[in-house]
């Protein structure tokens, strides 16, 4: 059956982390994301898991400065510096917390400076998988859809897979995530396929409209059969933002166990 963890920064926004830890685990489930926690206190959000007993599984490195478009640094040349500052608190965090796995963001490559991103891109990986590996985390790409980031570095699973070849780090692996892959290529259950080898992390939301997966063009419950099918083992994220309550946008999660309050 597969295993679900809620994403807690878009399922729960604004609450505070020790919050939405609990009503996930009140609506049965056993480990979350929290994409940006880097507002909160390390010790706040421990608390916060050992009391609800719940894992945390993800998180993000730093977009950077937001407020200027940045998403992520990890293929920006001239940012080395920061990237690895940056990466340096994600690493904080998740040995602090027993988190696996980092989502590391590659960021929006300005135009003129695009031939120099995949040389800055590799290095900057190989040497951020080597430490991630002295702690046992893995390291995630993801490509994201050029309609809600554009000019973001990765876009196309097959690029991606490429760049994760070059890099030659067990540790760094492939995010799946269902709603970018559907804007940008489609035919989701052959790339889960494809791909099965290097992917470490699955995602999901409606398309369009990023909700529940009952919303949208796509059939997610037969999707989340296939990764059980091909013996997908990770966990898969409710990477979406309810269409209107949590509970009762959660009935495709009751076959799972979820939304029962067990």
């Amino acid at each position: 059956m597969p295993r679900f963890a809620a994403n807690i920064s878009m399922m729960f926004p604004g609450r505070p982390p020790a919050e939405a830890f609990a009503a996930a685990r009140a609506l049965g489930f056993e480990a979350v994301e929290y994409l940006f926690p880097y507002g909160a206190p390390v010790a706040e959000i421990k608390k916060g898991l050992d009391e609800t007993g719940i894992r945390m599984v993800l998180l993000n490195t730093p977009l950077g400065d937001a407020a200027k478009g940045e998403r992520g640094l990890a293929a920006v040349p001239g940012r080395q510096t920061d990237f690895r500052t940056g990466l340096d608190d994600a690493l904080a965090y998740a040995v602090a917390l027993g988190v696996s796995m980092i989502h590391v963001m590659a960021g929006v490559v300005p135009e003129p400076e695009t031939d120099d991103a995949e040389p800055v891109f590799v290095e900057n990986i190989r040497q951020a998988a080597e430490v991630a590996a002295t702690h046992g985390i893995r390291l995630l790409l993801e490509p994201l859809n050029h309609e809600d980031t554009p000019g973001y570095f990765l876009t196309r699973t097959a690029e991606t897979r490429r760049l994760i070849e070059a890099i030659g780090r067990d540790n760094v692996r492939l995010q799946y995530d269902i709603y970018h892959r559907q804007i940008m290529e489609g035919n989701l259950a052959r790339g889960i396929a494809d791909n099965l080898d290097l992917i470490g992390h699955i995602q999901f939301s409606s398309v369009p409209g990023r909700h529940e997966p009952q919303y949208g063009e796509v059939n997610l419950p037969y999707l989340f059969e296939v990764c059980d099918r091909l013996g997908y083992d990770g966990w898969i994220g409710c990477e979406y933002r309810p269409m209107t309550t949590i509970e009762e946008g959660l009935d495709w999660g009751r076959p799972y166990g979820l939304g029962t309050g067990q």
